[in-house]
């Protein structure tokens, strides 16, 4: 019997999203800090047949956390230890920001999904690649065999003008890429403004390329570089993306970010009129994440890893998204639904199927 939506109803549900996501992700990290996470990881830790290759990396499993949920890297291992094959940390700026104004994180319960316009709040680059450098060798030192991999999202600094954009992603790039296992260019987020701008072909390649040649250079390594993208593009401007990146020798695509559209919601319109601006996550938009996929896949085949995220909530879906061509996938806000153990029942499920 699970109890977590009932004492998410009790505990949560009535309570500020944002505040109730700090309490949370403070109880994760406690459990970490006082032991009990790594006396628990012997529960869920994956079992050794989700083992998956990618970006030459070896993942203890395909499913993982979204970027978004850590956004300054405080609790990757803590986070590893609920049964995640990978954590994706920020999304981080070269500088530090605030974000938007609160309120700024809103639940619609009744869709299992969440609007947020966070607007990129953490501390900036410099601050968090410390914690990336300290969490991989605690990682490490916990891990005798398949550690857990940690990806870092990147994006544009509010502050900073379009025409300046690439300089502000290399300041996060070198800062960041010696620590991280792969990186993200974020230029999908609906909460920046001019952000998906850089979508647009002519603007992405000379980002993407500085981005991975600096990332290189910086850490002394291939490190896999992959861009994130929105699903409102149209299927011509995937079709795009993908050549692009394919042209570019990118290692992948992550498909998708939140949504700005609002379409076949359950949730009662004028309440989601009062949530405002902000992308959306969560089970709406499950089926065009998948659409993407496909077409993604169907434009690359086997030369991109492609990573799937938006609507995901079981195994089912996980194992949906692997069929469809995606070799990870990523969830995030049916976390805040399903509670700690939501990562080691997806496990669960996957193991049962191989």
């Amino acid at each position: 019997m699970r109890i977590y939506p009932t004492f998410f109803k009790l505990a949560f549900s009535w309570m500020d999203a944002e505040k109730a996501h700090k309490i949370g992700f403070r109880a994760i990290r406690l459990a970490h800090s006082s032991g009990a996470g790594r006396i628990l990881g012997r529960f869920t830790a994956p079992h050794p047949s989700l083992r998956t290759e990618a970006l030459g990396l070896t993942f203890p499993s395909p499913f993982g956390l979204a970027a978004g949920f850590d956004k300054e890297g405080h609790g990757i291992e803590a986070l590893s230890e609920l049964g995640f094959g990978h954590v994706e940390v920020g999304t981080i700026t070269g500088q530090a920001q605030p974000g938007n104004e609160k309120p700024r994180l809103f639940r619609l319960v009744e869709d299992r999904a969440v609007i947020n316009r966070m607007g990129f709040n953490n501390d900036g680059a410099s601050a968090v690649a410390p914690r990336l450098k300290a969490a991989r060798a605690g990682l490490q030192r916990a891990h005798a065999g398949v550690r857990p991999v940690i990806g870092v999202n990147i994006g544009k600094t509010k502050v900073v003008e379009l025409e300046d954009a690439v300089e502000d992603y290399l300041v996060s790039a070198r800062s960041l890429a010696p620590a991280a296992d792969y990186l993200v260019v974020n230029v999908s987020s609906p909460n920046t403004p001019g952000l998906r701008l850089l979508q647009n072909v002519e603007t992405l390649r000379p980002l993407l390329s500085a981005v991975g040649e600096t990332a290189d250079h910086a850490a002394g390594r291939h490190v896999p570089l992959l861009v994130k993208i929105a699903p409102d593009l149209s299927d011509e401007d995937v079709d795009d993306v993908a050549r692009l990146a394919l042209d570019l020798g990118l290692d992948g695509i992550i498909a998708t970010n939140t949504t700005i559209s609002r379409d076949g919601l359950a949730s009662d319109a004028a309440k989601v009129e009062a949530c405002g601006a902000g992308g959306l996550s969560g089970a709406p938009l499950k089926q065009r994440s998948l659409d993407v996929l496909k077409r993604l896949k169907a434009a690359v085949g086997d030369q991109l890893v492609l990573i799937a995220v938006g609507g995901v909530e079981t195994a089912a879906d996980v194992q949906e998204r692997l069929d469809a061509g995606a070799t990870l996938v990523q969830g995030y806000t049916a976390f805040l639904y399903e509670g700690p153990f939501w990562a080691a029942r997806i496990n669960k499920g996957l193991a049962k199927g191989r």
